[in-house]
């Protein structure tokens, strides 16, 4: 398959821990609510899941902010719910109340039901998003691909849709644990077959949102959430003629297992604003490209205290190669877009300076 020759590879470099004459920016949700164009491109779909399996609209709103922002990267537009709303769970959004699950993933019934979605059948409008995103970002930036960790997914699909205490999933956790583990299996079976067909489409680097792995007891987290990220690893494909698909883990609230998540085999490590990253570095940096931290909600300040802000994490990380400048987590919806133009502007700024 013959894609554009890419342009702009700082980002891909930052991930092997190469030279790159600035710091790489991308942002956590970029292409979401915080744009207008993306509310009347999803005004136009009618629906969320509707945007999100339309390729050609879901190519649009990837591409909406690469055309405000100097960004390094693009992040395919999806959904992290792709997987259980394949494996027939009944996905549907209820105003107020988020992604809910017709069909939660709870007795032993449920789980027999479970299977590997095909992604050339089930997830197809994935792959032509991919593709056709690849094809029109011209080889302006890399393509990120993504998809939530088998935990993740696991909660929503055992609880039905979002929580706060996780009375099933930790419930099972606790109190049926061979289950879970037969629930996760699958899940990140499913979630490699995902994203190695991502990686046939087109995607350059691949991230996995380990969302709520930070909710779990550490040895909870290394038996139920970091094992299945391992075996996702283990089962894709992502070398390559022209080199590897760098992966990126990312587990919210996940800072003190980071020597841990840097020995999976991944190439880089998201970070939550609560590591702080010069810390972080001196921990696991020989190792891992880091990727991160900034708090969202600095984006709220003027853009001198962005400026600020922005020139104070790059010094902490110093001049040196491996970082991905990020938020901490995804950008909030009511965010001024003019502030996050004074961010990225500023990482560029701030990064040159510091390898002078």
């Amino acid at each position: 398959m013959g894609f554009p020759e890419l342009r702009n590879d700082r980002y891909l470099r930052a991930l092997l821990r190469q030279d790159t004459d600035t710091t790489p920016v991308w942002i956590m949700r970029q292409a979401g609510r915080y744009l207008p164009e993306y509310r009347a491109t999803r005004e136009q779909a009618g629906d969320f899941l509707t945007l999100c399996k339309n390729p050609e609209l879901a190519c649009e709103v990837t591409l909406q902010p690469l055309r405000r922002f100097d960004l390094d990267a693009a992040i395919l537009f999806s959904d992290i719910l792709t997987i259980p709303d394949a494996m027939d769970l009944g996905l549907y959004f209820s105003t107020g109340e988020g992604p809910r699950f017709e069909r939660p993933v709870r007795s032993e019934a449920d789980v027999d039901r479970l299977f590997v979605p095909d992604p050339s059948e089930r997830l197809r409008y994935v792959t032509d998003a991919v593709t056709l995103i690849r094809n029109e970002l011209g080889g302006q930036v890399p393509l990120i691909g993504f998809s939530g960790s088998p935990w993740t997914l696991a909660t929503y699909m055992i609880e039905g849709g979002g929580s706060k205490e996780y009375r099933y999933a930790k419930g099972m956790l606790y109190g049926e644990p061979k289950r879970l583990h037969r629930i996760l299996d699958v899940t990140a079976r499913a979630v490699a077959a995902y994203l190695n067909a991502q990686i046939e489409a087109g995607a350059q680097a691949l991230m996995i949102f380990d969302t709520w792995g930070g909710v779990l007891s550490p040895q909870a987290y290394e038996e139920f959430s970091l094992r299945y990220m391992q075996q996702v690893l283990d089962l894709l494909d992502n070398r390559r003629d022209d080199g590897t698909v760098p992966v990126t883990l990312f587990t919210k609230g996940g800072g003190q297992w980071l020597e841990k998540i840097a020995a999976t085999g991944c190439q880089a490590v998201g970070l939550d604003w609560t590591t702080p990253i010069d810390e972080a570095r001196s921990r696991v940096g020989e190792k891992v490209a880091l990727q991160g931290n900034l708090d969202p909600n600095v984006l709220y300040a003027d853009p001198h205290t962005i400026r600020q802000q922005v020139r104070q994490l790059i010094e902490q990380f110093g001049p040196h190669n491996g970082h991905i400048f990020n938020l901490g987590h995804g950008i909030h919806q009511t965010v001024d877009p003019d502030h996050l133009k004074v961010l990225v502007d500023a990482v560029h700024e701030y990064g040159r300076e510091i390898r002078a």
